[in-house]
């Protein structure tokens, strides 16, 4: 295996994201706290080691890089992403331990948003920009892994998009570069399209700004302890769904919406199934929550749509404590965590389009029990499946609880009890944010786990950021063999 390829992209993407350290270190600078000088000597060294990298392994017209070498390039450029990203969070007042550091910046950039800092009311405008911008940036990588890695490498039933979004993008934009800016753009716009909402119904700039970038990435970092529950009315809330929505569906579906028709959103299995599931758990906690006498409809609704799009999303904001509300809560918000949106988008968990491919798969079963001479072919958006796509589907979902079954164990291990360990397992390898419990849950904090467990949801974070098979592929000893 050739590693030059490997440091050399690393080394670039380490070098961008020492140079998104200069924003935090401006926002301190001007507003006089001295973490400016944080974010300026974490800058140097990211950028020393990023640009050492690139330049000393630089292989001119000769560079290539093979199937498995794009493997161990995504699996290792976000676990080193993480590494740096942590300095500020080491080097700052904050004064964590590398332990916590890392744990926030995994959480970060992998759009997890599950936090171990307290204080946020009070934290350096420098450090909560940060914490937006590590979210932000890892919304765009995953909707560039998600486009250009994963369908290529059949990740997980992924490779059913790989010619239809080849096609589609054929028709859209001819050349890939077209198609990079085009997303691109579409994710910058719709950030400020999402910032402008927010200021317009009340947040302060800083606020609407750094939020925006959190909900368009579906990452849920927040600027304050209690999320988005010191935010009063209904606007803010309104808003936030909106954008969450608008981060969670594919951003290739965007760009054939703006080039063909509007369309083609509705006509797109997965948006439709998406829209179906939203409107479902919304009334399911609607109608199991039950509303007391003083709370008005209209806040009623905004606040739980607002928490079942958040944690289906993989969002993570929270707005009231939904473990109050009533025995069906908990049981439905574990339900959501292993959800998620849709491919090709900025969220996480196991996506609809998997779970659209098992009913399938399932309905053809049946059909040909009923009647075995019978052809019945499962479908997905009308076309046959390929026994190769329904097959990584299930394997998938295989793979999917036993990670999440052998996180667990290893969080008991280290003293964790029950219902956070669950929980906790689960908003890590599902990238969510808050778990359940009194620790953990929406008004709690990670702060308190053990650094082995911290260390464990980590890897759960990148687990199932990369969408398993890429991460545990490095594990065989096969993979390794020439």
């Amino acid at each position: 295996m050739n590693f030059r390829p490997i440091a050399f992209i690393t080394g670039l993407l380490l070098s961008g994201l020492a140079l998104a350290m200069a924003p935090p270190a401006a926002a301190d600078l001007m507003n006089d706290h001295e973490n400016w000088l944080v974010f300026v000597a974490a800058m140097g060294m990211t950028l020393f080691i990023g640009v050492g990298l690139a330049v000393s392994c630089w292989q001119g017209s000769a560079f290539r890089i093979s199937l498995r070498e794009t493997f161990v390039l995504t699996s290792f450029s976000w676990a080193a992403l993480a590494a740096f990203a942590a300095l500020p969070f080491v080097f700052s007042d904050l004064q964590l331990s590398y332990t916590d550091a890392y744990f926030e910046a995994m959480s970060g950039l992998t759009t997890t948003g599950s936090t171990v800092i307290t204080g946020l009311d009070f934290a350096a405008p420098g450090l909560l920009l940060w914490r937006a911008i590590l979210q932000w940036i890892g919304g765009i990588g995953i909707i560039v892994t998600a486009i250009a890695v994963m369908p290529a490498l059949g990740i997980g039933g992924m490779q059913l998009f790989r010619a239809e979004a080849l096609e589609q993008n054929e028709k859209v934009l001819p050349r890939a570069a077209q198609i990079a800016l085009g997303i691109g753009s579409l994710y910058v716009g719709g950030t400020f399209v999402v910032a402008l909402g927010y200021w317009l119904v009340g947040m302060n700039g800083f606020d609407a700004v750094t939020h925006a970038m959190t909900t368009i990435s579906t990452g849920g970092y927040a600027n304050y302890d209690d999320s988005f529950g010191v935010f009063e009315g209904e606007a803010v809330p309104i808003i936030a769904v909106l954008g969450m929505i608008l981060g969670s569906l594919p951003f290739v579906a965007y760009l054939k919406a703006i080039k063909v028709s509007p369309r083609t959103l509705l006509a797109d299995t997965q948006i439709r199934g998406f829209i179906i599931t939203i409107l479902f758990f919304t009334t399911l906690v609607v109608l199991a929550r039950g509303r007391g006498e003083e709370e008005g409809l209209l806040s009623f609704l905004a606040e739980s749509a607002f928490n079942v799009v958040s944690i289906l999303t993989g969002t993570g904001f929270v707005h009231g404590d939904f473990e109050s509300w009533g025995p069906f809560a908990q049981p439905i918000f574990l339900i959501l965590m292993f959800i998620g949106g849709c491919a090709g988008s900025t969220t996480c968990a196991i996506k609809i389009f998997r779970f659209q491919v098992l009913i399938a798969g399932a309905k053809s079963q049946l059909r040909r029990m009923a009647r075995p001479h019978r052809v019945a072919p499962a479908l997905y958006s009308g076309k046959p499946l390929s026994p190769d796509a329904l097959n990584s589907v299930l394997a998938f979902f295989f793979l999917y609880i036993a990670c999440f079954s052998a996180l667990i164990v290893g969080l008991s291990l280290t003293g964790v009890e029950g219902i956070t360990a669950i929980s906790g397992a689960a908003t890590a390898i599902s990238n969510v944010g808050p778990g359940l419990g009194p620790e953990i849950g929406p008004s709690g904090n990670f702060a308190v786990l053990p650094d082995a467990a911290k260390w464990m949801l980590a890897a759960g974070m990148l687990l199932g950021r990369l969408e398993l098979f890429t991460l545990l592929i490095l594990l065989l000893p096969r993979f390794w063999r020439s």
